[in-house]
């Protein structure tokens, strides 16, 4: 009986466990400031400042050289079509491959510019590209996705902020 009780107890603390667990994986980590950003500019393309930005944007960090971004570049194309404010960070790039990219796909940015050292994607904590960050009209980093943008992470991640922080604003 006492062996019955303690297995009991214990599967209770384990369930719960668990669905502590879950709970705190389904929700958004706490939102972060946008660090200062060292950026060029592309020549031939609008810049922008993020602290210029009104409302909530996206971030996209990209490169010429990048086949996942390749692959992402119709979901940027439809989004910017949504009329939703795309800013993109050629990362590790030169001008003229990003330029190439860009005219050969389309330009889904409203301002786009080079991060040649990588310093910026250092800041950012960017883990590799394609990368896309949701920013809040303040200035916060709300959404991180590392990877390529799919209709998924666009209905459970990407709208949803973008919605909240509408709600919000």
């Amino acid at each position: 009986m006492r062996r019955i009780r303690s297995f009991s107890v214990l599967a209770i603390f384990a369930l719960a466990g668990f669905l502590a667990w879950r709970t705190y994986q389904d929700r958004p980590p706490p939102p972060e400031p946008l660090p200062p950003l060292t950026l060029t500019m592309l020549e031939g393309r609008d810049t922008f400042d993020p602290a210029q930005i009104e409302g909530a944007w996206l971030l996209n960090v990209w490169g010429s050289w990048c086949a996942p971004c390749r692959i992402e570049h119709p979901a940027l194309m439809s989004l910017e079509a949504e009329g939703i404010a795309i800013y993109g960070i050629a990362w590790l790039d030169t001008a003229e491959a990003a330029n190439a990219m860009l005219d050969e796909l389309g330009d889904p940015y409203a301002g786009v510019m080079l991060d040649v050292d990588g310093a910026s994607a250092r800041a950012l904590a960017i883990s590799g590209a394609p990368e896309t960050l949701v920013i809040s009209g303040d200035g916060k980093i709300l959404v991180r996705w590392p990877g390529v943008i799919t209709a998924d992470v666009l209905r459970n991640r990407i709208y949803p902020a973008l919605e909240r922080e509408a709600a919000r604003g």
